[in-house]
């Protein structure tokens, strides 16, 4: 019995090369989400190796095509990758009741001073996050409010609210956004780096309303 000619013109089963198939996943290992810790890095090196000396073997043994190896190789990152991201997002909220301030010693004037840089030179995360803490210390300083080294920017904020109350907003709206400077929610602009180191400045001519 005769095949269609059409039958015959079909193009064989995909089944690339090992230097394709190591191309292929090389490139999807190559993807940002597959490198946020050294552990992923491992498992990267890992797999790259694995394939490198053992899928082509397999397959040839098996009579498993290698492009199916490769997929399930893909599809097992892909699903690393998710677990990944959902874990990154699980910390940044546990993390937000870590302290606004660093351990380093350092003065309100100093930490304006490199706000100011900061902004100057276009990193606008780096000039807001300083400025607010140059904000919360200066009040220390001028033991306006106590001294919370552990406190984090919204508790922070509260002590500052009460002591300015007129600037209470204003004060609550700068510990929302350096929390999602700080935390990676979004990145910030000139103008509302800018906006804090204006506050810094105005409450620090400010007498605390008793």
């Amino acid at each position: 019995m005769s095949l269609p000619p059409s039958y015959l013109l079909l193009d064989p089963p995909l089944d690339p090369s090992g230097d394709d198939a190591r191309s292929s996943l090389r490139r999807e290992l190559a993807r940002p989400e597959y490198h946020d810790t050294d552990l992923l890095q491992r498992l990267r090196d890992w797999l790259v190796r694995f394939f490198d000396d053992g899928v082509q073997s397999v397959s040839d043994l098996s009579g498993v095509p290698a492009f199916l190896l490769l997929l399930l190789l893909v599809g097992l990152l892909v699903a690393i990758g998710t677990l990944v991201s959902r874990a990154r997002r699980t910390t940044r909220v546990r993390d937000r009741s870590a302290p606004a301030l660093t351990d380093e010693t350092i003065t309100a004037a100093q930490l304006r001073a490199r706000a100011e840089a900061a902004l100057a030179e276009g990193r606008y995360d780096d000039a807001l996050l300083d400025a607010f803490r140059a904000l919360a210390v200066r009040q220390v300083e001028s033991d306006r409010i106590e001294d919370l080294p552990q406190a984090t920017a919204h508790e922070l904020a509260a002590s500052l609210g009460s002591a300015f109350a007129g600037h209470r907003e204003r004060i609550e709206q700068a510990a929302d956004t350096f929390d999602a400077v700080l935390y990676g929610d979004r990145p910030a602009t000139r103008e509302q780096a800018s906006a804090v180191l204006a506050l810094d400045a105005e409450l620090s001519g400010r007498a605390v309303r008793r």
